[in-house]
């Protein structure tokens, strides 16, 4: 997996726009260039709440070009709600770019990419690499209604292939994504973000059709930099990304927990074990 966290630091960023995609849905747009060149896709950002009344809450970083990247995000909390409420010309302090991210470099012609609700925030960047290299991207694309299918359009115009899903039926096939997945032609790659129980599928219908799949697993994140471990994993001792104690050899388990926060959140899903 990509990794870059030796660029993380905390950035001291301007707003410079705001859109509601949906109620509830928010995608601020920060100018940040030092943040925008050191991200890679599917990594994430600590952002710390103005008023300093809340812990900074993780975030995927949507896009970075030139001077600009920007964070999408549904309002779930406090934290995120006073995020929400940041206007053109307020600063907003992050820390990052965080994490591992998708490995993007493996050369595959047809891939597939599954997002589920607010995970269509750590895809976007994933699908414009894949798509300069040359790659078929077919964007797998489910939310519980036709309104929580935000952006959808913009992956459209990049030139992925679109395949919607709605819990309720208003938009594209009633049912989950992964069932969309598992009825398509097969890709080479599955590259994936959701909450976990999509995530299982995926990785289940990858392995049925021998496809690897990379996924990022949703957290909610103590610290952000791998120093509570309060966000593992079981994976195989074996990953290039376990922690590298105990090795195996030396008696250790063929299991270690991996920090989500520091070693993911993306991961192999035939490495994960759980």
């Amino acid at each position: 997996m990509a990794t870059a966290n030796l660029h993380a630091r905390v950035h001291a960023t301007t707003v410079i726009g705001r859109r509601v995609l949906a109620p509830g849905v928010i995608v601020t747009t920060l100018e940040a260039p030092e943040l925008a060149r050191a991200t890679r896709p599917g990594q994430y950002l600590m952002a710390i709440p103005p008023a300093a009344s809340s812990a900074a809450t993780a975030l995927a970083i949507y896009e970075a070009e030139g001077k600009l990247a920007s964070i999408l995000f549904f309002i779930t909390g406090r934290r995120t709600r006073e995020l929400s409420e940041l206007r053109e010309g307020d600063r907003l302090d992050v820390l990052g770019p965080l994490g591992n991210g998708f490995d993007c470099s493996g050369g595959a012609r047809d891939v597939a990419i599954v997002a589920g609700g607010v995970g269509i925030a750590s895809v976007l960047l994933c699908a414009r690499t894949l798509l300069g290299g040359g790659a078929r991207v077919r964007l797998f694309y489910g939310a519980r209604t036709r309104e929580l299918l935000v952006d959808a359009q913009r992956f459209a115009d990049a030139g992925c292939e679109l395949i919607v899903t709605t819990d309720d039926g208003t938009l594209g096939r009633r049912g989950y994504v992964t069932d969309a997945l598992a009825g398509a032609p097969a890709p080479e790659t599955i590259y994936a973000c959701g909450p976990s129980p999509m995530l299982r599928s995926v990785a289940r219908v990858a392995a049925e059709r021998g496809v690897r799949a990379q996924l990022s697993l949703e957290e909610t994140f103590g610290c952000g930099v791998g120093g509570c471990w309060g966000c593992v994993v079981p994976i195989s001792a074996r990953s290039a990304q376990a922690p590298s104690f105990p090795p195996p050899e030396l008696g250790g388990s063929d299991v270690l927990y991996a920090r989500i926060c520091k070693e993911g959140p993306v991961f192999w899903a035939d490495e994960l074990r759980w």
